[in-house]
């Protein structure tokens, strides 16, 4: 039931994501331009996969399977952390607006989005994604799926200090006075 509910979690959260995109689009704005400058974006394909494969349940190796001891309580604080990931994630689309995008788009003349949860971390979205994927960890406490926490970690803090480049080059001291202020994650 645990593992249910954080699937159709993620499925909400990605959900989320496809819907932004498609009310900018209809407004204009394309949103999802991921992998349009660097093709090495793709490499996000790497963990996805594995998430996706161990979410079907299909065959992995017993000591990437092997549960924690505890893994009745670990799961239920999972979905606490799951469910207010979901909402930390859905208020920052909202405080996003416009200027949502997924990838950097170079051609943006949006203003800096600085309010919110902004506010409180420069990357809200990826904390939200962050703090999922770690709640899925937490509802199946394994191996399999610590590997998946390290390599999403790993790639959105990749995508963050590509992102952050841009932001700084194109914001210029805005940026910097905003990231002064505001730390990368919390």
């Amino acid at each position: 039931m645990v593992h249910l509910i954080a699937t159709v979690g993620l499925v909400i959260l990605v959900a989320m994501v496809g819907v932004r995109a498609v009310i900018l689009l209809k407004k204009g704005v394309r949103a999802v331009v991921f992998g349009a400058g660097d093709k090495s974006d793709f490499l996000l394909a790497v963990p996805v996969l594995f998430l996706v494969y161990t979410l079907t349940g299909l065959p992995l190796p017993s000591v990437l399977t092997r549960q924690a001891p505890g893994s009745a309580i670990l799961g239920w604080i999972g979905i606490v952390l799951c469910v207010a990931a979901l909402i930390w994630f859905g208020l920052t689309l909202v405080t996003f607006g416009g200027s949502f995008r997924v990838g950097i788009d170079d051609t943006t003349t949006d203003s800096l989005i600085t309010s919110g949860p902004f506010g409180l971390s420069r990357n809200p979205l990826y904390l939200g994604f962050d703090v999922y994927f770690l709640a899925l960890a937490f509802v199946t406490p394994n191996l399999a799926s610590v590997i998946i926490v390290i390599l999403f970690a790993v790639m959105m803090h990749r995508q963050i200090v590509k992102e952050e480049r841009f932001l700084t080059a194109h914001y210029g001291q805005q940026y910097a006075e905003y990231a002064k202020q505001v730390r990368r994650y919390l």
